[in-house]
């Protein structure tokens, strides 16, 4: 079944897209203790980067890796959602696919180390 908020166009849908997306941020914060956590470390991770960063590639790839990690951990937190709303029976699929989510998380946490280690050092 279709949604019948496909059919929007044009500033109606801008709008719309903003809404939702303003609403996953919240829904996000609200409940996920991880993204709570990866929020506070934006908060000190992106003024630092401005003022680490000596060029300003520098600092866009180091605000990057930052926002990186956030975006994989709100798409990991949908995935336990889909997940979770589907069965909360263990299921070795189910465990599958929280566990590739949680490792997408930990590449980008990675990442975001070797990327500042690598500006930095």
């Amino acid at each position: 079944m279709e949604s019948p908020y496909k059919g929007k166009t044009g500033l109606r849908r801008l709008i719309n897209a903003f809404g939702y997306s303003l609403a996953g941020l919240s829904a996000a914060y609200k409940n996920e203790d991880a993204f709570r956590q990866e929020v506070r470390m934006a908060i000190v991770l992106i003024p630092l980067a401005f003022y680490l960063g000596d060029t300003g590639i520098e600092r866009a790839i180091m605000i990057a890796a930052v926002l990186l990690v956030m975006m994989v951990e709100l798409l990991n937190s949908s995935i336990e959602a889909t997940v979770d709303r589907i069965s909360l029976e263990n299921h070795l699929l189910a465990k599958r696919a929280k566990d590739i989510g949680s490792a997408a998380v930990l590449v980008s946490l990675v990442n975001l180390a070797v990327v500042w280690a690598l500006l930095l050092v």
